[in-house]
């Protein structure tokens, strides 16, 4: 009796193991597997390209926030000055 449950189970076991190697799930666990792709030479040169102009782009946001706060910095101490004069002639005019 035992072996007929044994051969049943097995049955069984078939179509849902199709199932879940057919899923989204069975998909990514068999890339998992095979491992990461190959990078190809130009594909890793570009994605260097890309990184260095990223590490760019944040020195720049860096450097233009420091420039405005610098430049509000300026612009309120010219506009909160006490007793403001006009600046005198430059030497040699």
């Amino acid at each position: 009796m035992w072996i007929i449950g044994l051969v049943l189970l097995l049955a069984l076991l078939i179509p849902v193991l199709g199932i879940i190697i057919d899923s989204p799930i069975g998909r990514a666990l068999a890339r998992r597997l095979e491992g990461p792709e190959p990078v190809t030479p130009a594909l890793a040169e570009l994605a260097k390209k890309v990184e260095l102009l990223e590490s760019e782009v944040d020195d720049l946001t860096r450097n233009v926030d420091s420039l405005r706060e610098d430049n509000a910095f300026l612009t309120r101490l010219i506009e909160d000055a006490p007793g403001r004069r006009p600046l005198p002639p430059a030497a040699g005019s």
